[in-house]
């Protein structure tokens, strides 16, 4: 099972591209100003990486939070196995080992023709290229009743912070024997796997401290990601503790009742003692303001520079792309963010160009001594990003194997996020 290690991270990001990065600039020659917006995993890597020769590429990060807190390895922190603090990193680093300007403010509007980005305090900054990675926002009246206050009744927790926070509260209160519900959204949406890793993990959470307790999936598809390994999970480690609906047999979640806590369905009402409400999604507000989104609601991009299709001179990362075969997920984020950079680099500076090299690999946990992994590698064909090779867990693999790669995921988030901010 693979042990991963900063330095290991670092050949993945491709000598080719510092090499790109440090290509020197004639005498006088003004830097090329990038701005990025969205300090997320995406954003935070192609600024570090663009940053990464300070001669070639002046870089600007807005970001409004001081910290980031990711939202993988999060359900961990809700079954009580990591500390909150644990999941929070800061762009002091960035700033002060690669000399990127940080400036902790929102941006209000993007104007490409000017090539400006206005801030909410009202200042605006010029750019000769935009790096845009706005993350997810949910679809609006995608559930009825599910609104900013039901939110604080029923927490989605798929942004990290406060809100995961809140659902950890709310299953430690939890009496024993009370209905966990998780409402599992419509495709495509961030992290697959996430909500039945959640669901697996808050399980183990109720064998240890509530083990009358039942967990209940509403889906909003007839099947989701890593199925079988999940299911055959659900029967070994938890017998009779979690159900999982599909839509053909319930119709999907239509509406919210934030005060029972209820979730209504074609099929019935559901009522719980603790609910947690995934809703549809799309890419972020910026994205959908700037005219980045198309009808879908996600953003199409160029697949070997990530410029977006509809506006010129601006590029997008992260979970808002249309991303082809590449899932919505941090470890995508980071390899589109570093083939991003070094577009923008070639285009820039002058250097030369090397093909992209685009990976995803993530762990996801079915017991906190259970975890399977995934390898896949995608490249652009036809104007869209095709997987090419790939490697994934199988239900036979042995117990040693998985517990194997949970010992490895935990090296392997280490290395990660070192790698992403430094």
């Amino acid at each position: 099972m693979k042990s991963w290690t900063r330095r290991e991270f670092g050949r993945l990001t491709g000598a080719a591209l510092l090499t790109a990065l440090n290509q020197p600039k004639a005498r006088g020659q003004a830097k090329a100003r990038v701005v990025v917006v969205g300090g997320g995993i995406g954003g935070a890597t192609v600024a570090k990486y663009l940053a990464s020769s300070a001669t070639a590429v002046d870089v600007t990060l807005v970001e409004p939070r001081q910290s980031y807190t990711t939202c993988f390895f999060s359900n961990l922190y809700l079954a009580g196995r990591r500390p909150f603090e644990s999941l929070g990193h800061g762009y002091e680093a960035l700033a002060r080992q690669y000399g990127i300007t940080v400036i902790h403010e929102s941006a209000a509007a993007i104007h490409p023709a000017a090539k400006t980005v206005a801030l909410n305090n009202g200042s605006k900054l010029s750019y000769d290229r935009l790096v845009v990675a706005p993350g997810i926002a949910f679809r609006d009246r995608a559930l009825e009743g599910y609104d900013d206050a039901a939110m604080e009744i029923m927490p989605h927790a798929w942004n990290a912070g406060q809100q995961t926070r809140l659902l950890r509260q709310q299953l430690e209160s939890m009496e024993d024997g009370g209905l966990f519900v998780l409402v599992a959204p419509p495709n495509p949406f961030r992290c697959p796997p996430a909500p039945y890793e959640r669901a697996s993990l808050v399980a183990s959470y109720f064998q240890r401290r509530k083990p009358k307790a039942k967990i209940l999936i509403l889906d909003a598809k007839d099947s989701f990601n890593a199925q079988d390994l999940f299911q055959d999970a659900w029967n070994r480690h938890y017998p009779g503790m979690i159900e999982w609906l599909p839509a053909q047999f319930t119709g999907g979640v239509t509406a919210i009742d934030a005060k029972t806590r209820s979730m209504i369905t074609a099929g019935g009402t559901f009522k719980a003692a603790v609910a947690n409400v995934i809703p549809a999604q799309m890419a972020g507000r910026l994205a959908q303001q700037a005219g980045l989104a198309n009808r879908s609601g996600w953003c199409p991009v160029d697949p070997v520079t990530f410029e977006s299709a509809l506006q010129p001179g601006v590029h997008l990362v992260g979970d808002a792309i249309i991303g082809g075969d590449m899932p919505k997920s941090a470890f995508c984020a980071n390899s589109q963010a570093k083939a991003c950079a070094f577009a923008i680099a070639a285009d820039l500076t002058g250097s030369a160009r090397f093909p992209a090299h685009l990976f995803n690999t993530c762990y996801t946990y079915l017991a906190p001594d259970d975890a399977f992994s995934n390898a896949i590698s995608f490249k652009p064909v036809d104007g869209k990003l095709k997987s090419v090779i790939s490697f994934v867990s199988k239900v036979e693999e042995s117990s040693e194997v998985r517990r194997q790669a949970a010992r490895a995921a935990e090296g392997w988030y280490d290395a990660f996020t070192h790698d992403v901010f430094g």
